[in-house]
């Protein structure tokens, strides 16, 4: 026998055998199971009966276990059932002295409804943030032209009820009223102010946005330090990224949580309050954003911070995700008021894993936020439908190829763009005054923002108003300022300014998509492609322009997002026009295609990559192995690695901790958050402990045990054994080392894998281990 095993046997013995050490092995199991049962749920600890193994709270950016939390789940179903069932019992035999049996029905029933319950609040809150939201932005972003006289903090909107004719020299939408004061009558000073307050805002909302900074591992390459993985190959950035939990839309981030990745702190209330309060300075700016997918964003904090208070979320991370993707309907349908695209958004765009349950819910959220954000009534209409039109004229089959033309002019712009902005992130915002100083690159875009549309009367306000504006149809507005212009047989200025419009938009949207502010890419794209369609309706007399703007509107959006049905029912209810479903569809689809051929990933996609998080595309990832006709070998780590990680059981189950320890400081020091070791007897898997569980089990239950005692990692402990078998997954998936790549994928991809065990053809020894982190930075290397 080794000299230090047989100095760790005896040492094992002195602990055991002070005083009849029968008292001093019981006082130590009693601490570790208290241990266990602070850190560890019960259900979880019955887990540990099961081959299944448990699971503790997630690290920072690593995956979660979709099949275990599924398991956890059922465990916990069937655990409060057989409880239910006693205190059914209990209560029916004291049913004749009391009625406890109602209060047991109750509280059964509470368990059951806790998730309609949490999605109602979710729908609720949401739409109470939304109001606010919205109401502030309305009368700060006001405030670059002027100020109520009966109300400094009211809108214009909500100002001026009785109407009058403007002032030529003051002539913006071509309405006034006298409660409404101007800051002032000369054009270049109201020039001078109106980017002054733009620039204010910007800066205020840069500036609070910095408060969310976070410094979080990097996952792909190119991003962080850098740093060999050998399982890969190449230099592959593992630590050092700073990111801005509230800057951006946060809808790539959000496509990354549901996906099964975890960004700490990316929901948490701070961020919450930060993203509401600087999309409200944001769009008040004047820069070419939008509110809606910051909502969407706040929406789903709602949710995180509603699950946190039930124990059934909060202790489940797939369930935790199923209340998130409900809850990002919540965060569309108050931002257009369109409760069933904000569902399908949901399901279209962000989320990964949509069962019908999960629509249900979904369903439920949006309906309520819809109901509370009609009730609160933030446009002062009263209605949900925000640019409601009544065009009352039908369109023709020639009409199609004009759609057709939109169609194509949407899917150019979109592909365009999103090249754009993806070269715009990776060469101008890499300089270092840039890079450095974000406030410093909100400030030149807002002055740019500012000189650029002040000029044109059509960009002043607003996204949302320069929508509504442009789909207005004259015959039923014929006092506006868009209307009096077209009525004029000269309208030489007028198509000028639309023409400015439109490629202003596009310019100013590529250069501000990716500003450390809270911001949207929806409405900008609406808007660009509005004047583009309000533009070609120049041309087209026998049906109102406005039709033209919609559908153009509807192209444009569709060429950058890529989003087709949810679309498409989100125009039907922001315009409440069932008519034009048809030309909408044609539109969007013909804007999908263009754009897929010029560039086969939306802007969401690009985002993620730019900002190097990891994310699972399994359609995109099939194509891309499909094409390289790879074998699961590929991605099977090099023999030193594999020597790390790997760990010899002996026939007596037990390992010495001092090996233990060693291995977990070579998994922490590869960096890799998700790594564990695998078990094997004989080379046969027998099990695989991940680093979390270990690190969890060595220095918080281990402190009771001696610092060379054995730890027990297979079969049934013995009393007073350092036993960390409860930990172990007794059966992790494995797949042939020769079997095609794409197994590997879809494996991942469909059952939420974190790892996936790599056996040899023909003795099914174990070869490798593949992480799911592992093969999203293979599949980025390939695109």
């Amino acid at each position: 026998m080794p000299a230090d095993v047989e100095q760790a046997t005896e040492r094992t013995k002195l602990l055991y055998q002070v005083a009849n050490d029968r008292r001093l092995s019981t006082v130590l199991d009693e601490d570790a199971h208290s241990v266990i049962s602070s850190h560890v749920t019960k259900a979880e600890q019955a887990l540990g009966k099961t081959p299944i193994g448990e699971r503790l709270p997630y690290n920072d950016y690593t995956t979660i276990d979709w099949l275990h939390d599924l398991a956890s789940s059922r465990a916990q179903t069937r655990r409060n059932t057989a409880d239910a069932k006693k205190v059914k019992d209990s209560f029916r035999a004291r049913s004749i002295r009391s009625r406890g049996g109602i209060r047991g029905r109750l509280i059964s029933s509470f368990e059951s409804c806790q998730g309609w319950i949490a999605v109602a609040l979710i729908g609720v809150l949401t739409a109470c943030v939304a109001f606010l939201v919205d109401v502030a932005e309305a009368t700060v972003s006001d405030w670059k032209l002027g100020y109520c006289t009966t109300n400094v903090l009211s809108p214009r909107e909500s100002c001026c009820t009785d109407r009058k004719p403007l002032r030529t020299s003051q002539a913006n939408l071509g309405e006034d009223c006298d409660a409404w004061h101007m800051w002032t009558e000369g054009w270049y000073r109201s020039f001078g102010i109106y980017v002054g307050f733009a620039l204010a805002f910007g800066i205020i909302s840069s500036s609070i946005t910095m408060l969310t900074r976070k410094t979080l591992p990097a996952t792909a390459p190119g991003h962080g330090d850098r740093h060999r993985d050998p399982a890969v190959g190449g230099d592959q950035g593992v630590t050092g990224k700073s990111m801005y939990m509230a800057a951006g839309s946060g809808i790539p981030e959000i496509k990354t949580i549901l996906s099964g990745f975890v960004i700490p702190h990316f929901l948490d209330l701070k961020v919450l309050i930060v993203k509401a309060i600087g999309a409200v300075f944001a769009v008040a700016s004047g820069m070419c954003l939008g509110k809606e997918g910051p909502f969407v964003h706040i929406s789903t904090c709602v949710a995180y911070l509603v699950g946190m208070r039930f124990p059934k979320y909060r202790e489940n991370g797939r369930k935790l995700r199923e209340l998130l993707s409900a809850g990002c309907a919540s965060g569309l349908s108050v931002a257009f008021g369109a409760p069933i695209g904000g569902v399908l958004f949901s399901y279209e765009e962000i989320s990964t894993y949509f069962p019908r349950k999960v629509l249900w819910r979904a369903f439920l959220c949006s309906l309520c936020a819809a109901m509370v954000l009609k009730a609160l009534n933030p446009t002062g209409t009263g209605k949900l439908v925000l640019f409601e039109t009544h065009y009352g004229t039908s369109y023709t089959p020639v009409h199609y190829l004009v759609f057709i033309l939109l169609g194509i002019a949407g899917g150019l712009f979109g592909g365009v763009f999103c090249k754009a902005n993806f070269l715009w992130s990776k060469s101008f915002r890499k300089f270092t005054i840039i890079k450095d100083y974000p406030v410093f690159e909100v400030l030149l875009v807002v002055l740019v923002t500012g000189l650029v549309q002040y000029p044109n009367p059509m960009t002043r306000e607003p996204g949302d108003v320069i929508i509504k504006n442009l789909l207005q149809d004259c015959r039923n507005s014929s006092q506006s300022w868009i209307c009096q212009r077209e009525a004029d047989p000269a309208r030489t200025k007028y198509v000028g300014w639309l023409v400015y419009g439109t490629v202003s938009k596009l310019l100013l949207t590529t250069i501000t998509f990716g500003c450390k502010v809270p911001s949207g890419i929806i409405i900008p794209a609406l808007d660009a492609g509005a004047f583009f369609g309000r533009l070609i309706g120049q041309w087209i007399t026998n049906i109102s322009p406005g039709i033209f703007a919609m559908v153009g509107a509807v192209a444009f959006l569709a060429g950058v997002c890529r989003m087709t049905i949810s679309l498409c029912v989100i125009m039907f209810e922001l315009t409440g026009e069932l008519e034009y479903i048809v030309p909408n569809m044609i539109a969007i689809l013909v804007a999908k295609w263009v754009a897929d051929a010029l560039e086969r990933e939306g802007v969401y996609d690009l985002a993620q990559t730019v900002l190097g998080h990891p994310f699972l595309d399994l359609d995109h990832a099939i194509k891309l192995v499909q094409a390289e006709n790879e074998v699961v070998e590929r991605l099977i780590p090099p023999k030193q690695t594999m020597l790390e990680i790997t760990v010899d059981v002996p026939k007596d189950n037990t390992v010495s901790r001092k090996i233990l320890e060693q291995k977990l400081d070579q998994l922490k020091s590869r960096g890799l958050m998700d790594a564990g070791l695998v078990l094997v007897q004989d080379g046969l898997l027998q099990g695989y402990l991940s680093e979390g569980e270990l690190d969890f089990g060595l220095n918080k239950l281990g402190k009771v045990w001696d610092a060379l005692c054995k730890v027990r990692l297979l079969g049934d402990p013995q009393e007073g054994e350092f036993d960390l078998s409860m930990f172990v997954d007794r059966t992790p998936l494995t797949i042939c080392a020769k079997a095609p790549m794409e197994y590997a994928v879809e494996m991942f991809g469909k059952l939420g894998l974190r790892y996936l065990c790599v056996v040899e053809e023909g003795t099914g020894r174990l070869v490798g281990v593949i992480l799911k982190k592992r093969l999203v930075v293979w599949l980025e290397s390939l695109k």
